[in-house]
């Protein structure tokens, strides 16, 4: 990749607008990209739904290759759930299914419930989402009017904080595990409280270490003519990840495919190998006492 790629080689934090899908916004940075470099290689990690805002992280150049690393952080929310309306896709996008008076629900009820949403749980996800079931998205299922059993995951819900209740509306801020949905929560909240609810607002404050406060809007993005200057470097993006710094004979045999001699020093399982200049080169797994290069990302130092 030459010098100027690798000034494009990392990730956008971007605040999503209301309304956009997440392939909205790659697609608006992707025109930058193309623009700048001649290059349409752009990708996100971790879809938002058009009615939630937030951080998305957008990758560029060879992050797309990385996007299960920043993907698979904790994620924190805050969330807005109204009770007593139920929907077809659990948020405000879908068909009312149901709907009752929820003005007896108190405080105290919503407390007395919320424990068994936090720690390890098995979640369903919902009929309108994008997992994937014999080789069709869920939500291309429902909207055929196909129903099917669906499998719980496993997901954690580290915490769940209210922040505000006026009746019927809940706010919450939610700290949870990758995989996580907060529609099923607000669903889930719901049913167990005996009224249904449905969930009617949503923020993504965190996703790993890209947080809403050091977010980018999409708008002041596509009018800076130094755009490239909110790209975050792999190394500052996954400085949490485990990591060996390669000499350039090192690489050298990394590039070629080639395993090199782990140190006692490294850490074990899979690692990321910097290059020489100190790029995230490349992506490594143990074997015995060697590195295997897993995903080679630069084919250079």
């Amino acid at each position: 990749m030459s010098d100027d790629l690798l000034a494009y080689y990392g990730f956008l934090n971007i605040n999503k607008p209301l309304g956009m899908t997440s392939h909205d916004v790659v697609a608006r940075v992707r025109r930058l990209l193309r623009q700048a470099t001649g290059s349409k290689k752009v990708g996100h990690a971790g879809t938002l739904d058009p009615l939630a805002t937030g951080v998305l992280i957008v990758c560029l150049q060879q992050a797309t290759r990385l996007s299960d690393y920043v993907m698979h952080g904790t994620k924190q929310y805050r969330a807005q759930i109204t009770l007593g309306i139920t929907t077809e896709t659990y948020d405000a996008e879908g068909d009312i299914t149901s709907q009752v008076d929820a003005s007896h629900i108190t405080l105290a009820d919503i407390q007395t419930v919320l424990p068994q949403f936090i720690g390890d749980i098995d979640q369903l996800p919902p009929m309108y989402s994008a997992i994937k079931k014999g080789g069709k998205k869920l939500y291309e299922l429902a909207r055929s009017g196909k129903t099917i059993e669906l499998d719980p995951r496993p997901v954690t819900i580290h915490s769940i904080d209210i922040v505000e209740w006026q009746s019927p509306t809940l706010t919450v801020d939610v700290t949870c595990s990758a995989g996580t949905y907060i529609r099923s929560l607000a669903h889930d909240l719901g049913q167990a409280l005996g009224i249904g609810a449905h969930l009617s607002g949503l923020v993504r404050s965190a996703s790993g270490l890209f947080s809403l406060e050091n977010a980018v809007e999409l708008d002041a993005l596509m009018q800076d003519e130094n755009w490239q200057q909110h790209i975050i470097p792999p190394r500052i993006a996954l400085a949490d990840m485990p990591s060996v710094q390669t000499s350039a004979d090192q690489w050298q045999e990394l590039v070629h495919g080639r395993l090199i001699e782990r140190q006692p020093s490294d850490p074990t399982d899979e690692a990321f190998a910097y290059t020489p200049n100190g790029y995230l080169g490349a992506v490594l797994q143990q074997r015995g006492n060697y590195w295997k290069p897993h995903k080679v990302l630069l084919p250079q130092a």
